[in-house]
């Protein structure tokens, strides 16, 4: 049976905003296969653009931690490991407006606080010439922690630092060790 429904990004709310249409649900798990499949063919013809342009970037992530000390993992749609919460940098947009609008869409975190730099990384992976600056971030936050985006966001969880899942990215890994270590990091993702 047809749903009408509406879901309204963080920074829309409190605007109006006109929906006119009929969507139907899916179950959950199917309908992120398909988008996650549709999100790998878009990162792949990505990728092979920029083997050819090699776009310099800049991106946000963030060691994003609880009342309690855990920190925030997500695993994407598109990629089979977790990762800190993050994103690039629109035009015209500073790095840290940048952070605190990706942690909104990404995990409806909305009261971050910057507590400092981690550090700011330079990769060559995917044929990007990519700068990414770590923040330490902490949250309010309790419970359970959001999925904002579902069409990007497979999972969101908050961790102990000492019990990561298996399947943490490496890069994710050492960020976090630099972060239990007071440690300031520089050089390659």
């Amino acid at each position: 049976m047809p749903v009408r429904w509406l879901a309204v990004p963080p920074n829309d709310l409190g605007r109006k905003v006109r929906f006119s249409g009929t969507l139907r649900r899916v179950d959950h798990k199917q309908g992120n296969r398909r988008v996650g499949v549709r999100h790998r063919l878009i990162g792949m013809a990505a990728r092979l653009v920029w083997r050819i342009a090699k776009p310099r970037t800049i991106g946000v992530r963030a060691v994003l931690l609880d009342r309690v000390g855990r920190v925030a993992l997500v695993r994407h749609t598109y990629a089979d490991h977790w990762y800190l919460p993050g994103g690039g940098v629109k035009k015209g947009e500073s790095i840290a407006a940048a952070l605190l609008r990706e942690l909104a869409e990404e995990v409806a975190i909305a009261d971050a606080v910057i507590e400092r730099v981690l550090g700011v990384y330079h990769s060559r992976g995917e044929g990007k010439d990519d700068h990414i600056v770590i923040f330490v971030v902490r949250t309010g936050a309790r419970g359970v922690l959001a999925r904002a985006d579902l069409r990007e966001i497979e999972q969101a969880g908050w961790f102990p630092l000492g019990d990561l899942p298996e399947t943490t990215s490496p890069a994710t890994r050492r960020r976090i060790v630099e972060y239990q270590q007071g440690a300031t990091g520089t050089g390659a993702w």
